[in-house]
């Protein structure tokens, strides 16, 4: 194998550029000495700017998987099956309209903070898992996608390439924290911009390439046939929803100045994330117009279906000059790195605050989160970087955990947030539910066989064709609604006993506890002790203690400056 010189010497000018803005915008965090302090480098102060903030929130979908998956389905099934920017663009646009303000209000530092306040932090670890898995694959599956294309292009090594590029994202993040990220997804952004609208006038004047507007409909454009209906509704609802719970978008929210500002970045990282598919769905209308025994390619024509996920590199090889090449390739780089570091530090945010420090460690330093924080990162970039070596259904165990979200952390996050009823014997109760009939559908992309065949099943190629994951999603939201509200009116009314109450989130709330949440944060308490109100608005007396009870004296000398304590689940 001989490895194309100029191109290697190409990335890695481009990952030296990327790893100085990392160290640069590390030094500005000042979070690296004895101030360190876990808030800040998960969030990295509350303090991102407006420019800086839009491409950061941009960067939360425009990755590797995206630049080259919007290339791949327009050759694969056409521009009508590309929904990815406008279900990731519409998916921003509601996260702005219902979630932004008020997770941002709240001053939550993750996704799962509201969940903990209120499920309980045993409820919120077991949230955590869906979550966790999702970062995961979704890293590795990016990571796998640039060791291919740098395969491609520059004829290196697949693992050396992965493993490079796995630990530059990781030495600045772990540096960092979410400035680094932030400051490099500006750089990583304008490569991808720059380097692939750069490539798209050579690859469309190439002698092999057929005018794009000849045939489209038949080449790149294609008809959505009645029978996919129901597929194509499912998928559609699951991006624009399932994209909502990720800890890599909330982390952008959360870290915005204020909740305004959090709603206005939604919006324009919607516009964002159309116009940065453009020059991949032009590279995908070229590569679907191309007469590629014009070229040098010697691979088999028409190009197998498990080589389409490297139809935009091989554009960029076989289509344009070496040197455009190169400048398209650091986009893709940029597209990878700029989406790996973001999920490494959102699942590792996760873990250090709520697994280790609410579960674990209650009393921990801030020290201490920020070393169990560095050391997730650390852990979550190897077990990413493992799995795109070793494992090689990476994207479809993605689209399985994407799936998940979809199914079992959208419902959640809307009771949690708008359902003041809602309480952990629902949330449990639909997290099973829905992880059960989501499960039961199948999915053979992983060998999973379907138990549960739904109206419209495709006994041919074994393919549900109704939208059973949005069915799947809507029983989860209904079994949170429906076990919640019966069993808080009889704890309320005294049907069933106070002791029956076990997960103490209704009734049996120990009463040290509350009175603890008082003395650390008596003006958030209000919201609190609302959601235990009884049917007639009063405070249940079965709680033993008065409103006015709650507001005692702020005594926070001996109390850790922490958000209040998880009062449900203990």
């Amino acid at each position: 194998m001989t490895i194309h010189i100029p191109g290697l010497i190409a990335i890695i000018l481009f990952y030296v550029l990327i790893l100085a803005v990392g160290l640069w915008a590390a030094r500005k965090s000042k979070q690296t000495g004895a101030t360190a302090d876990s808030e800040d480098v998960m969030l990295a102060g509350r303090n991102i700017g407006v420019l800086v903030g839009i491409f950061t929130m941009t960067a939360t979908w425009v990755g590797g998987a995206y630049i080259n998956g919007t290339a791949e389905i327009i050759v694969r099934d056409g521009l009508v099956w590309c929904q990815a920017p406008f279900g990731y663009a519409l998916s921003l646009i509601f996260g702005g309209l219902f979630f932004a303000n008020k997770m941002r209000s709240e001053g939550y530092v993750t996704m799962l903070d509201p969940f903990q306040y209120k499920y309980g932090e045993r409820m919120g670890g077991l949230l955590y898992l869906p979550a966790l898995l999702g970062e995961v694959f979704w890293t590795a599956a990016i990571l796998s996608a640039l060791g291919a294309t740098l395969s491609v292009i520059v004829d290196l090594d697949t693992k050396t390439s992965i493993i490079v590029s796995s630990c530059i994202a990781l030495f600045y993040t772990l540096i960092g924290g979410l400035y680094s990220v932030a400051y490099t997804d500006v750089v990583q952004l304008f490569c991808i911009f720059f380097g692939l609208w750069v490539s798209i006038p050579f690859a469309m004047t190439n002698e092999a390439v057929h005018p794009i507007t000849v045939n489209a409909t038949e080449n790149w454009i294609n008809t959505l046939e009645p029978k996919t209906a129901g597929i194509y509704i499912d998928s559609m609802l699951l991006l624009i929803f399932g994209g909502i719970p990720w800890q890599v978008y909330f982390q952008r929210v959360l870290s915005s100045k204020s909740a305004f500002k959090a709603q206005i970045l939604s919006y324009i990282a919607a516009f964002g994330c159309i116009i940065m598919a453009l020059p991949a769905v032009l590279f995908g209308a070229v590569a679907a117009s191309t007469d590629w025994n014009q070229t040098s390619y010697d691979g088999p024509i028409p190009i197998p279906s498990e080589r389409l996920n490297l139809i935009l590199p091989m554009c960029l090889q076989f289509l344009c000059p070496d040197f455009v090449s190169f400048v398209g390739l650091g986009a893709v780089s940029a597209a990878v790195m700029s989406s790996a570091d973001s999920s490494i530090l959102s699942a590792s945010s996760m873990f250090s605050r709520n697994i280790y420090k609410c579960i674990f460690r209650q009393k921990a330093s801030e020290k201490e989160i920020l070393w169990v924080m560095r050391l997730a990162i650390f852990g979550v970039g190897i077990m990413a970087t493992v799995m795109a070596i070793m494992v090689t259904s990476i994207y479809e165990l993605w689209y399985l955990c994407a799936d998940l979200v979809y199914v079992v952390l959208f419902p959640q996050l809307i009771c949690v947030i708008y359902v003041k009823f809602s309480n952990t014997y629902g949330s449990l109760a639909g997290y099973i539910l829905g992880l059960f009939f989501r499960l039961a559908g199948g999915e053979i992309a992983i060998g999973v066989p379907p138990i549960i065949k739904y109206p419209g099943f495709d006994y041919v190629d074994n393919v549900q064709l109704f939208p059973f994951k949005t069915l799947s999603m809507l029983i989860t939201l209904c079994t949170i609604v429906g076990v919640s509200y019966p069993l808080k009116y009889a704890f309320e009314t005294g049907i069933f006993p106070r002791r029956y109450d076990v997960f103490m989130c209704i009734v049996n709330i120990p009463d040290e506890s509350i009175a603890l949440a008082a003395r650390i944060a008596p003006d958030e308490m209000t919201s609190i002790i609302d959601s235990y109100k009884d049917i007639n608005g009063k405070i249940n007396p079965a709680l033993k203690i008065s409103h006015e009870d709650l507001r005692v004296e702020e005594d926070k000398s001996d109390v850790i400056h922490s958000s209040p304590p998880n009062l449900l689940g203990k």
